[in-house]
């Protein structure tokens, strides 16, 4: 019997698993595929990751909200649509994922193997499109915070949750001088 994650229709399950399927029978036929998955699993994997309301993000709206802190969330007038905009601390808050947007030195990010031009440009762009809306955003005078996924994690969630709202409460200070 195969588990499928919650939440998925019993045509969804079907396709999925006639899909499964087809790779076996590819692979008992000798085809030798560059992907792990059929181009619709792969589609369908990618449809799933979203842009915003993640995860990350959610942890860090509920406790900032939890200290106290209003916030907006994804203010399209700002250049990069800070994941969160907190006007009063004239601070944006941006939660990066460490494959999206290349976290160097991180356990997380490695570049893939396949299609490798595709993944460098993808990604350099994405490097180069943050720094340039961080530089463009600072010099409006926000106060840039970026928090990347692998902060999130247990080990490290409580520690860098507090040093966000250090960051934050250290911008207003700036503000007011």
């Amino acid at each position: 019997m195969r588990s499928y994650p919650s939440g998925f229709r019993k045509s969804q399950r079907r396709e999925l698993a006639s899909l499964t399927d087809r790779n076996r029978s590819d692979i008992r036929e000798g085809h030798i595929m560059a992907d792990v998955h059929t181009p619709e699993q792969r589609s369908y994997n990618m449809s799933q990751i979203r842009n915003k309301n993640t995860k990350p993000e959610e942890l860090v709206r509920k406790y900032l909200f939890s200290q106290g802190f209003r916030y907006r969330k994804n203010d399209t007038r700002l250049p990069g649509k800070p994941d969160i905009v907190l006007p009063k601390y004239k601070t944006v808050i941006f939660v990066n994922g460490c494959f999206w947007h290349g976290h160097e030195g991180c356990r997380y990010f490695v570049w893939p193997k396949n299609n490798e031009d595709f993944w460098k440009s993808k990604i350099t762009g994405n490097i180069r499109r943050d720094s340039d809306n961080h530089t463009c955003l600072e010099k409006m005078g926000w106060n840039v915070i970026i928090v990347w996924e692998c902060q999130l994690k247990k080990q490290n969630l409580q520690q860098t949750l507090t040093q966000v709202c250090a960051q934050i409460k250290g911008a207003i200070y700036e503000c007011n001088e």
